[in-house]
């Protein structure tokens, strides 16, 4: 898989922690998000209304309004208004690459210039942009030196960034100088005054706005709000959000046509001062019109899953959280126009699902662009419910479509790729795993089965397979006669949920979690029950997650109505019931099962706060305890905010922890088993290796995926937090 070098990681890490810096010294932040979600989800459900009070309102200031139904509408339009204008000047707009404007225009004999650096620098490059809000950020310094020295072949090539910068300021100038037209796009727009935002760092687009006496705005109709009020929020998140900054170098507010004089470079003396005494709002040498461009977006808004892109602010947040895009960059982890985690919505909506098939995979569903998201879109969902359609497309196009739909193991049609149904039934092969131990874990280390693995249903063979346990969690508790904590001795009444990997793989953390429990005081019970449909779900499986949810539902509400607590080990598992399940579940049933569930550090740091004593968890014997700790927190973990609770509990049990500030281990699951993206998992997961590579730390790990990915990439085993706080097994009854 093509890779774009470092320069992609070094600068959406920076973005990223930047982000992390502004928001966390920042209280309004949360309310904030609220406020701007409330107003894209009134805006959106009010777009119609929308228009057509602010086509009242530019009417009314002396422009036009042109809704484009499509990119070729949109360009008709744009090149008709330009007419024999010879240079177009253009500040950034995502709307423009994503209607090819440019080529348009030069088909006709216009010559557009880009005037934002990273736009320009691609424009130079003759590529497309690979970050919403860096178009250039794959490209370094030197790259770009390079590339001016080719074009320009300047006497005195620049190769500092101050002389890079500073050569293109000069040449863009005379450019704007000497344009006949100047577009922009449209951060947000008005419907109440008619007025356009533009959020830039450079300055630029408001020179392309008021030089040239033409000005033309590009916009997404999404991009309306209602009124001038409604802007606050957005100014105040955006920056923070998308480039780690507390505000952008430039916020302007237009409400064109402006009423400055067109600038006459010819008379430098000449004052740019009002047109007249009498308020004029307009200049009537000035021409404005604002081209709103449907696209596919309306048919968007109907679609109840696909609806919610809409929302997007164009921020890039999410592609600078994600550990993907970080490794890839936009040229991979993107469609025709729009990159990063959002781009899913968008290309599926305005392009198609053979688009956004591209690169759909490689969304793992890790939901660390959630909280950096500052309106709050769900964008892994999205995700999911675009490669649910794409999955029930091309299983409908199969060799066995033709087969009945019950003959599936699955909720799914027949059809579904192999490898997909192969990992999202995992629930069903650990089972048999479990049930053919030791025989199926040598059959699977055997070199003939991983080359049939790897070629039928893509497991990569460098990846160390799960081993099944003899003896389930289950099995096992059963064996030792059930809980050890009688319950009328009990200070709580809770299940431990048997999750897949804990029942059928890794055990030994399963029992950890029932001795600690007991050890504070708590009756346990651990009944068998189905599993959650998080893999199911990671496939796009949709209605076999939804049945696996109402399954598990059901397993639980007796246990719910009966006051006890649901503990849950693995923190996908807690995800799915705490988020996910809010899509399948009744909202009573949801909130009852989301507000009785714990993750198993969060619900121990609750038994501590409320009188539990943190010497009854003696954590393993003298001989292996070590101080020293080296911890990764699971991805869905730390967007349900559970590391907090974890590290609380390790520093009471007298533990050092070093946590690691990267974002995701790479290995997601499933993600990291499959041939296509292994490599981009360990390339994902390097940080880790400078994280705790040269530290003889225990490592320790939440989630199974990640304790997997710190045993590759160290070739050391990590442990669950509950293993060394757990006390040892009391003799068996």
């Amino acid at each position: 898989m093509r890779e774009e070098g470092d320069a992609i990681a070094e600068h959406t890490r920076e973005h990223n922690a930047g982000r992390k810096a502004v928001t966390e010294d920042f209280p309004e932040y949360e309310t904030l998000r609220e406020r701007a979600r409330a107003v894209k989800e009134d805006a959106i459900e009010n777009l119609p209304d929308l228009v057509d009070r602010l086509r009242e309102s530019v009417e009314a200031n002396g422009g036009h309004l042109y809704v484009a139904d499509d990119a070729a509408d949109a360009n008709r339009y744009i090149v008709e208004t330009v007419g024999d204008a010879e240079t177009v000047v253009k500040s950034k707009s995502m709307t423009t690459e994503e209607i090819d404007l440019n080529d348009a225009l030069e088909t006709a004999g216009v010559e557009p210039v880009e005037t934002d650096l990273g736009e320009w620098v691609i424009q130079l490059a003759e590529e497309s942009p690979s970050h919403l809000i860096g178009p250039a950020m794959h490209k370094d310094r030197a790259e770009i030196a390079a590339l001016f020295a080719e074009v320009f072949d300047p006497a005195d090539p620049p190769e500092t960034a101050t002389e890079l910068t500073a050569f293109a300021r000069e040449t863009l100038g005379e450019r704007i100088r000497e344009a006949d037209v100047g577009l922009t796009g449209a951060n947000f727009v008005v419907a109440e005054s008619g007025s356009i935002a533009l959020v830039t760092n450079e300055g630029n687009a408001r020179k392309v706005a008021s030089t040239p006496d033409t000005h033309i705005a590009v916009s997404g109709v999404e991009k309306i709000v209602p009124t001038v009020e409604d802007l606050e929020p957005f100014v105040n998140l955006l920056s923070r959000a998308g480039a780690g900054q507390e505000l952008s170098a430039y916020t302007s507010l237009f409400t064109p046509p402006v009423a400055s004089p067109v600038p006459d470079f010819d008379a430098p003396d000449e004052p740019l001062s009002a047109i007249d005494d009498e308020g004029t709002t307009a200049n009537p040498d000035r021409e404005f019109h604002l081209v709103l461009i449907d696209n596919g977006r309306l048919a968007m808004r109907e679609d109840e899953d696909l609806r919610e892109t809409l929302y997007c602010v164009r921020c890039g947040a999410c592609a600078n959280s994600c550990g993907n895009f970080q490794s890839v960059g936009g040229h991979v982890f993107g469609g025709e126009t729009y990159t990063g985690g959002i781009a899913g919505g968008w290309e599926a909506g305005i392009e198609g699902l053979d688009v956004a098939g591209e690169f759909n995979d490689l969304c793992t569903g890790c939901s660390r662009c959630v909280p950096a998201c500052p309106v709050k879109i769900d964008i892994p969902w999205i995700n999911t419910v675009v490669r649910d359609r794409i999955n029930r497309r091309k299983a409908d196009a199969s060799d066995f479509a033709f087969l009945p739909d019950g003959l599936a193991p699955d909720a799914e049609p027949a059809g579904l790729d192999l490898g997909k149904r192969f990992v999202g039934d995992f629930a069903t092969l650990a089972k048999w795993g479990h049930r053919t131990a030791p025989l199926a874990n040598q059959l699977a280390d055997a070199g003939p089965v991983r080359a049939a693995l790897e070629r039928v249903v893509g497991i990569d063979r460098r990846r160390d397979l799960p081993t099944f346990a003899s003896e389930s969690l289950v099995e096992w508790f059963d064996r030792r006669g059930g809980a050890r904590i009688p319950l009328a001795d009990a200070d709580r009444d809770a299940i431990l949920y048997p999750d897949t990997y804990t029942n059928y793989v890794d055990v030994e953390r399963g029992k950890a979690a029932v001795r600690a429990l007991e050890a504070l005081g708590v009756h346990v019970r651990v009944p068998s029950l189905p599993p959650s449909g998080r893999p199911p779900l990671s496939q796009g499986m949709v209605a076999t997650a939804e049945e696996r949810a109402h399954d598990l539902y059901a397993a639980l509400a007796e246990h719910v109505d009966a006051g006890r607590d649901v503990v849950v080990v693995e923190p996908s598992d807690l995800a799915m019931i705490r988020s996910e399940y809010e899509r399948f579940l009744e909202p009573a049933a949801f909130d009852r099962l989301a507000g009785a569930s714990y993750e198993i550090l969060e619900y121990v740091y609750g038994l501590l706060e409320n009188g539990a004593s943190i010497d009854a968890l003696v954590g393993g014997d003298d001989a292996t305890r070590t101080s020293d700790l080296a911890y990764h927190p699971h991805c869905q973990a730390r967007t349900l905010d559970l590391e907090e609770y974890t590290l609380a509990v390790l520093e009471r049990a007298g533990y050092d922890v070093r946590t690691s500030d990267t974002e995701c281990c790479g290995m997601a699951g499933s993600f990291g088993y499959k041939t296509e993206y292994y490599e981009l998992s360990i390339d994902v997961g390097e940080p880790l290796v400078e994280d705790f590579g040269g530290t003889d730390r225990t490592l320790v790990a939440s989630g199974t995926s990640c304790g997997e990915q710190l045993d590759a990439l160290l070739d050391r085993p990590a442990r669950h937090p509950i293993e060394l706080l757990a006390p040892p097994e009391a003799p068996e009854r």
